[in-house]
């Protein structure tokens, strides 16, 4: 699919940060937006500048992890306006702590819960109604930090890159059906989640900036959107490297987390 998106929107994730970001910019006359997240109240703030854009706009304030309450939702959604664009986009982001805790098991449970199993309580149940009508785009938003585990954020590059893969096997699967799938990787941009590390932020965007890339992608039918490229091919490149220099190399890359975001923003 090319140029405008016409019909339904679905954004997860979309009361802050990224999501909000890309709400906002997707907002158009003929567009009916459909915006998930815990927060409320961002849900609202970010409903009333996409209605004041032209867009229909619906909003629902659930837990992502809640795969029943996901899937009527976005169900309901879809029935009333068909979704040409659905942009699984929450996520949380734990990891070692100021003090130097290291995440826990109950921290990686929760990101793999929200991470990639919350991208496949949304995509999954609008499949088939997508195949169905041979039309639609996935967008999943995973991190460069799927392309190597970092020691400071095990279970967040763990869930990363499990929604990297789930999202190359779907779009190998839709290959021909008429629905694409663009795997979307960012780096750092600012955002609350962005906010809480406390580490280098090498080539740091804006959330505005980010989303513009990723709008871009999605309306060029591109199957991955990746940056910046820098970053990228250097977290690539230690995947080539014998595991005794990537693991000393990878381990040059120490960070904290301040605290765990509130809300599911983006990554």
């Amino acid at each position: 699919m090319n140029g405008a998106f016409r019909g339904g929107i679905i954004i997860s994730g979309a009361s802050r940060g990224l999501g909000a970001a890309l709400a906002r910019r997707l907002a158009t006359p003929g567009v009916t937006l459909g915006l998930l997240a815990r927060g409320e109240a961002g849900l609202r703030d970010t409903a009333t500048v996409c209605a004041g854009r032209g867009a229909a706009v619906r909003v629902a304030a659930l837990d992502i992890r809640d795969a029943a309450s996901v899937a009527r939702t976005v169900l309901d959604w879809d029935a009333a306006a068909p979704s040409a664009l659905v942009i699984a986009n929450a996520g949380i982001a734990a990891g070692r702590r100021p003090d130097g805790t290291a995440e826990g098991v109950a921290d990686v449970a929760a990101q793999v819960a929200v991470n990639l199993l919350g991208a496949v309580n949304l995509v999954g149940p609008l499949l088939p109604a997508m195949r169905a009508r041979r039309a639609g785009r996935i967008g999943l938003v995973a991190s460069v930090a799927a392309f190597r585990g970092l020691p400071d954020s095990p279970g967040y590059c763990a869930s990363k890159a499990g929604l990297w893969a789930w999202g190359e096997a779907i779009r190998a699967d839709l290959l021909g059906s008429g629905v694409g799938v663009t795997l979307v990787a960012p780096g750092f941009f600012n955002s609350d989640m962005g906010r809480a590390w406390q580490g280098a932020r090498p080539f740091s965007l804006s959330a505005e900036g980010a989303a513009a890339r990723i709008e871009r992608a999605l309306r060029a039918g591109r199957p991955s959107c990746v940056f910046p490229l820098p970053l990228a091919l250097g977290l690539r490149a230690l995947s080539l490297l014998p595991a005794p220099l990537a693991d000393r190399a990878a381990g040059l890359l120490r960070f904290r987390i301040a605290a765990p975001p509130a809300d599911q923003s983006g990554s």
